[in-house]
């Protein structure tokens, strides 16, 4: 009996588990696809255009003021009051100084500058420390402040061995680089910096990649 027993669990414990096979693969859902919106080239990212706030405001106020004091002295008039000194003097002095006067024409070229001014901050951007960055999406707009760009590329280029200081000067079109090296070989580092800072200006992510003018020299000697 034990013997039987025992051959029926040594046949149990070798006994092979049911497999369950793979059946016929089953066609899932189509994959979507994904729309990828068309990126903009570079040169597409315009500048960032000021609010000029400030200029609005005061020719606001300017405008607002004056037309205020005439409105005023036009009501007084109506309602049978004398006019005001100086309106009056100022109608006298138009109607009887000649045109080529000192005066009159220092005055035609103050309203000529101002409007010129004014004309100019309507038509151009305006906030020249904004670089604008790369559109990787359409509806998305980035920009980039010069400083924070130029302080990107001085920590790179202090990585450079050999380098003791560096000083960059960030514009909208070129990037003013300005290196001390206290060891190696001039050659060597701006060879290095080269590569650096190309690098560096292109992870930037920027629109139109500033040129980069590169300088090194050695420190001046103390006292």
């Amino acid at each position: 009996m034990s013997e039987s027993r025992g051959t029926e669990a040594a046949e149990g414990s070798t006994r092979r588990l049911p497999v369950v096979e793979p059946g016929p693969e089953q066609p899932g859902p189509p994959a979507m696809e994904k729309h990828v919106p068309d990126v903009p080239e570079s040169g597409a990212a315009h500048r960032f255009w000021s609010a000029r706030r400030v200029p609005a405001g005061i020719v606001a106020l300017l405008v607002l003021l004056l037309a205020g004091a005439f409105l005023y002295d036009v009501v007084a008039v109506r309602t049978g009051r004398d006019a005001l000194g100086w309106r009056r003097d100022l109608a006298r002095e138009l109607a009887e100084r000649p045109l080529d006067d000192t005066w009159v024409l220092v005055g035609a070229g103050v309203a000529a500058a101002l409007g010129l001014w004014l004309l100019l901050l309507a038509l151009t951007p305006g906030l020249r420390r904004v670089l604008p960055m790369r559109r990787t999406h359409p509806d998305v707009r980035a920009g980039l402040h010069r400083d924070a760009a130029a302080t990107v590329l001085r920590d790179r280029a202090m990585e450079v061995a050999g380098v003791q200081s560096a000083r960059v000067r960030m514009r909208r079109r070129k990037a003013r680089v300005r290196a001390l090296s206290h060891f190696r070989e001039l050659d060597d580092v701006r060879a290095d910096l080269d590569g650096v800072l190309d690098d560096a200006v292109r992870g930037l992510g920027l629109a139109r990649p500033p040129a980069v003018s590169l300088r090194v020299a050695r420190p001046g000697r103390k006292g």
